[in-house]
């Protein structure tokens, strides 16, 4: 990620995304912004998926509800648009994803619903600035991302496991890396699960189900959030017909990160 990129306000990096010239991963890239995951449903499954994202607000902490076949945030970003504002999609069908594409205009129609859920690439900044390191960033890769033994409480048609990111931590920050992240439920808050992998169904860090594996050194223990590619899981589980981002590649808002915790309501739950 270039220097440049990290200095982009959301509406400079989302035009670049528009024009097809950034098709990259967002972490580490205009770091002052919150981003956010991207959930499109069909019109009648839409409140229960609402309802999915208020009963699981760790994984699924809903930023914004888009109206019914409007593709255009009013919130977060009042001159963009959904279909073309990330840099890479996936379309779910049938319990597969069927397509990964730069631009979903092609898929859209006036019987789909938008949603956007807070992301942890948001309170990276924070970290960083705390001197916690992210070795994602560092080496230019994507988060490690697992699906896990937790069950997601279900609400209609939606149900399956959550999924959480990773980072390793040295041991003496994980209670600093805690307490910053848990001040932003509206991006995940606080993690989910500290230590032993296994303890929720994760066999091998080294086998992410989603992004890349990087590795915990010594001194180190992993850190687990919830992840907004829960939905995917679950899109996954139960074939219902989803549109999302690919993952970690988020959109990025035109609200400041800082302002997040004031800006957003606490998710319920």
């Amino acid at each position: 990620m270039g220097a440049d990129h990290r200095r982009l306000s959301g509406s400079e990096l989302r035009l670049l995304i528009r024009d097809g010239r950034f098709r990259g991963l967002t972490a580490g890239a205009a770091v002052k912004y919150v981003q956010a995951n991207l959930v499109v449903v069909e019109n009648p499954v839409a409140d229960e998926f609402e309802a999915f994202c208020r009963s699981n607000p760790k994984p699924c902490p809903l930023l914004e509800r888009l109206p019914p076949g409007d593709p255009r945030p009013r919130l977060l970003a009042r001159d963009s648009d959904i279909r073309t504002d990330l840099p890479l999609y996936r379309v779910y069908r049938g319990g597969q994803m069927v397509a990964e594409v730069a631009d979903i205009s092609g898929y859209w129609h006036d019987g789909l619903t938008g949603f956007l859920i807070g992301c942890s690439f948001t309170f990276e900044k924070r970290l960083s600035a705390a001197g916690i390191g992210l070795r994602h960033i560092e080496r230019g890769c994507n988060v490690a991302m697992y699906q896990t033994s937790i069950e997601c409480e279900p609400a209609g048609p939606f149900k399956g496991p959550m999924v959480v990111s990773m980072r390793p931590v040295a041991m003496d920050r994980v209670a600093d890396a805690v307490a910053i992240t848990a001040a932003v439920p509206q991006v995940h808050g606080a993690p989910v699960h500290t230590g032993a992998p296994e303890a929720i169904g994760i066999s091998d860090l080294e086998r992410p189900d989603w992004g890349d594996p990087v590795p915990v050194e010594a001194g180190e223990v992993p850190v687990f959030w919830a992840c907004g590619v829960t939905p995917q899981a679950v899109a996954l589980a139960t074939g219902l017909p989803v549109i999302t981002h690919s993952p970690g590649h988020m959109f990025v808002s035109d609200l400041l990160e800082a302002y997040v915790d004031k800006a957003i309501p606490v998710p319920a739950g």
